[in-house]
C-alpha cells in the first residue's frame, strides 16, 4: 500500500505492491509466492482484480455487490463478487466493447454496444440474444418508464429500441453530423444528447420532441481557459433533477443548471485532454472528474481543488463505490488500481477493515517494479565479469539491457570488487571517529572544496558581530547548514572561477585575490622574512571585511570585464605573463621580522579607524592629547571647548601646495605704484568750490 498526501488529503494506493514480470511461466509464479514474504504480504483488496492487457470500462451494479469490467485482449467482460473478493465469472465477446448497462439489481441483466455495429444481451447464464444497428455506435442510455434502449453514434439520428415489444422505433432526428454521449435523467426522465459540433440536446421522451439545444463549445471558452479545436461533448453526467455536468474533448467540465444556457461554472483541466468521465460526490459537494493523465476533486460550488490522483498509466474511466471514500481506475494497464480516501467517506461495508487500517499505515517509498531482479546495461556486464552470460537462461533481454537475478548480481560485485567493504568499513570507522571529536575546540579550518566561497562566508560572520549588524535579522549560515554540506565536500561542486561567465556574474574571486596582494604587500614593506630549521606556530587569522555597497560592487564589474579582456588578448597574442612577486609559497608557514627603523603598522588598523569613528564624541577628546583642545568652566556651570580638527594627508597637501604657490607669487611681483599718477588732495579740492 501507498500512501499519498497531494494537498493535504492522505490518499492510499492499494494496488501498489511487488508485481512479477510478465515472463515468467506460471510454476515460477506460484514458487515466488510461497517462497517470496513480500508478495504474501501485499494487500489484494480484490484477488485477480486486472485484466490480460487492458482495461476500458467499469461500473458497478445498483445493489452494490458486483463491479463490471470489460478489457482485452481477447475482449471480455469479468464480474467480481465483493462479498467473496474473487472473481465470480468471465465471459469472451467477438469484438470489443465499447459501452455496456446494467439493466437490473445485480449482473442478470445486462446490454452491450459493440465497435462492430452489435449489441448483446445477456442474461445470468450468458448471451441471451445479438443485432446490429444502422451506424456504429458510440453511447446508449435506458429509458425504464418506457423500456426504450437509446443508442447514439456516427449518424444524425438517435436510434431507438423498445426491449418490451422487441423492435426498433422511429428515431429521434436531429441536426448534427454525430453524437458521442447520451444521459437520462434518473427524476424526471430527460434525455440529451451531446454532439461533435459542441452542444447538447434535451429531449422529451414522452412526447419525442426536443426541448432545448445548449452550446457548449461557445460557453467553454473563457479568460481562464485554453481552447485548442472543436470541444466536442465527451462525457455527460446528472447529480440530481437539474443540475447536470458536460465535458468536453478541449479538457473543460461546465456545470448547467438545465434551466439556463449560460453554466453555473466552467473548470479546465489544463491538459487540453478529452474528460472521459464525470462523478458527483454527494456527501461534500466535490466533482469527480477524469482524462488519460489525471483524476481531480474539486468543489462544485466554487471550482477549488480538493486533491488529485496522478498515475503513471493514461486512464480510461473511473468507477466510484456511492456514498463511500473508494475509486476504482480502468488503465491502459493489466493492473485495475483500487484508491480509497478517508476523507470522503468511511470504507464500504464488504471492505470495512480499511478503516482500522488506513489508521496504522505510514509513508512507505514507493517499491522497485521488480525487487528480485536487477536490471544491467553491457558495460554493467562487461565491469561485472558477466557478458559471456548474455544469450544463456540467466540473461532476459530488455529495451537496452539485460535483467539478472539479484542474488547473481551481489555475487558478480563482491567479486568485482572485493574492497569494496573494506573502505565502506574504514569510511564509517573515520565518522565514528569524527563524531567522538565534537566536543573538543575546534579550529577554523577552510574545506578542501570552494575555499575562495567558504573564505567569504567566515568573513562575512564575522563583520555580523558588529552593533549595526546585531539589529537586523540573523541569516543562516550555508556552511552549517545541512542542506549545502556537499557544497564544501564533494568535489563536483566545486566552482570553476576560469569560466568567463563566472567572472562576469560573480567578481568575488577578484576581490579575494585583491585582498591578498595587499596583504602581501604590507608583509614585504614592513617585514623580513626569517629563514628557521624547525616549523613551529600556527599562522593569524587575519580578519577582512566585506561590506560592499553599490558603488563598490560596480567598480568590481567594470574591473572584471576589463580583467577578461586583457586576458583574452594576452591569450591571442600567447604573451601570458604570471606575477610571481606577489606569490606567497602556503606549503610551509613562512616568518617575518620588522625592518630596521620601520614603524610596526598592523594590518587590522583599518578595523580600528572604523572602531574609532564608532565611538562618541566625548570618548574621542579624551583619547587625544590635551594640547589640541583647551576647556574653560564658567562659574554658572557652563563649559566651553575649543578644539583643533585633524585635517587629512590629502587636505594638509592642499594646504602646503597653495601656501608655497602664493609665496612663490609674492616673491616674483613686482609693485606698480610708480606707475599711478599722485593722488589729489580732497580737502584742496572742496576748499575751491566754496
Amino acid at each position: 500500500m501507498q500512501v499519498s498526501n497531494p494537498n493535504n488529503v492522505k490518499i492510499y494506493n492499494l494496488s501498489v505492491g511487488k508485481s512479477l514480470p510478465e515472463w515468467l511461466s506460471d510454476r515460477k509464479r506460484r514458487q515466488l509466492l510461497k517462497n517470496d514474504i513480500d508478495l504474501r504480504r501485499r494487500i489484494e483488496l480484490i484477488q485477480d482484480f486486472d485484466m490480460p492487457t487492458v482495461c476500458n470500462s467499469m461500473q458497478m451494479t445498483p445493489d452494490g455487490q458486483y463491479i463490471l469490467a470489460t478489457g482485452v485482449y481477447k475482449p471480455r467482460i469479468r464480474c467480481f463478487d465483493t462479498s467473496q473478493l474473487s472473481m465470480k465469472f468471465e465471459r469472451c465477446f467477438d469484438s470489443e466493447v465499447v459501452k455496456f448497462h446494467v439493466l437490473s439489481e445485480d449482473y442478470s441483466k445486462i446490454i452491450f454496444l459493440q465497435n462492430d455495429r452489435h449489441v448483446e444481451f445477456h442474461a445470468k447464464y450468458g448471451r441471451y440474444f445479438r443485432l446490429r444497428i444502422p451506424k456504429f455506435g458510440r453511447d446508449l442510455a435506458y429509458h425504464s418508464p418506457s423500456c426504450d434502449m437509446y443508442f447514439v453514434g456516427a449518424s444524425s439520428e438517435v436510434y431507438r429500441l423498445n426491449l418490451e415489444q422487441g423492435r426498433f422505433l422511429n428515431p429521434l432526428l436531429t441536426d448534427e453530423v454525430a453524437f458521442n454521449v447520451c444521459a437520462i435523467n434518473p427524476v424526471h426522465q430527460l434525455f440529451v444528447a451531446g454532439s461533435s459540433e459542441g452542444r447538447v440536446e434535451s429531449w422529451d421522451p414522452r412526447t419525442r420532441k426536443r426541448v432545448s439545444i445548449m452550446d457548449c463549445a461557445f460557453n467553454s471558452v473563457t479568460d481562464h481557459t485554453q481552447v485548442d479545436g472543436v470541444p466536442s461533448i465527451s462525457s455527460i453526467k446528472f447529480k440530481d433533477s437539474l443540475i447536470m455536468g458536460v465535458g468536453t474533448v478541449t479538457g473543460q467540465i461546465l456545470l448547467y443548471d438545465i434551466r439556463s444556457n449560460k453554466p453555473l461554472l466552467v473548470k479546465d483541466h489544463n491538459y487540453g485532454l478529452p474528460i472521459k468521465s464525470i462523478h458527483f460526490h454527494e456527501s461534500q459537494d466535490l466533482v469527480i472528474s477524469a482524462d488519460e493523465k489525471i483524476v481531480k476533486l474539486w468543489n462544485q460550488h466554487t471550482g477549488k481543488p480538493y486533491t488529485s490522483i496522478e498515475p503513471n498509466v493514461p486512464i480510461n474511466d473511473v468507477c466510484v463505490a456511492p456514498k463511500t471514500g473508494l475509486l476504482f481506475l480502468g488503465m491502459e494497464a493489466p493492473k485495475m488500481q483500487t484508491y480509497f480516501i478517508p476523507s470522503l467517506g468511511t470504507a464500504p461495508r464488504w471492505c470495512s477493515f480499511l478503516d482500522s487500517l488506513t489508521e496504522e499505515l505510514e509513508e512507505d517509498p514507493t517499491p522497485v517494479v521488480y525487487d528480485d531482479y536487477k536490471f544491467v546495461t553491457r558495460k554493467d556486464l562487461e565491469n561485472l565479469g558477466l557478458s559471456h552470460l548474455m544469450g544463456s537462461n540467466l540473461l532476459k533481454a530488455y529495451m537496452h539491457g539485460f535483467f539478472v537475478d539479484i542474488r547473481l548480481y551481489h555475487k558478480a560485485k563482491a567479486i568485482a570488487n572485493p574492497f569494496a567493504y573494506e573502505d565502506y568499513r574504514k569510511k564509517k570507522i573515520q565518522q565514528k571517529i569524527d563524531e567522538t571529536r565534537t566536543n573538543r575546540v575546534k579550529i577554523h579550518k577552510l574545506p578542501q572544496v570552494n575555499k575562495d566561497l567558504a573564505q567569504k562566508l567566515i568573513n562575512k560572520e564575522e563583520d555580523s558581530k558588529d552593533k549595526k549588524q546585531k539589529k537586523k535579522k540573523a541569516l543562516p549560515n550555508l556552511m552549517q547548514d545541512d542542506r549545502f554540506a556537499a557544497m564544501f565536500k564533494n568535489p563536483d561542486f566545486q566552482v570553476d572561477t576560469e569560466n568567463e561567465q563566472y567572472k562576469l556574474l560573480n567578481p568575488l574571486l577578484a576581490k579575494i585575490e585583491k585582498q591578498k596582494q595587499k596583504k602581501a604587500t604590507m608583509l614585504t614593506e614592513h617585514f623580513e622574512e626569517v629563514e628557521i630549521e624547525e616549523e613551529e606556530g600556527r599562522p593569524s587569522d587575519e580578519e577582512s571585511s566585506s561590506d560592499d555597497d553599490d558603488r563598490e560592487w560596480r567598480e568590481e564589474m567594470r574591473e572584471t570585464h576589463k580583467r577578461i579582456r586583457d586576458e583574452q588578448r594576452m591569450k591571442r597574442r600567447a604573451e601570458m605573463l604570471e606575477d610571481k612577486t606577489t606569490a606567497i609559497d602556503t606549503t610551509k608557514p613562512k616568518f617575518y621580522e620588522l625592518k630596521p627603523g620601520e614603524e610596526f603598522k598592523s594590518i587590522k588598523d583599518h578595523t580600528k579607524r572604523r572602531k574609532h569613528t564608532k565611538t562618541s564624541f566625548g570618548e574621542r577628546l579624551q583619547s587625544q592629547d590635551s594640547a589640541d583642545f583647551t576647556t574653560i568652566r564658567r562659574s554658572i556651570g557652563s563649559k566651553e571647548i575649543s578644539f583643533k580638527l585633524k585635517k587629512s594627508e590629502r587636505d594638509r597637501a592642499k594646504e602646503d601646495a597653495a601656501r608655497q604657490h602664493r609665496d612663490e607669487r609674492q616673491r616674483v611681483g613686482r609693485s606698480a605704484n610708480k606707475l599711478l599718477k599722485k593722488q589729489r588732495n580732497p580737502d584742496k579740492v572742496w576748499r575751491k568750490r566754496k
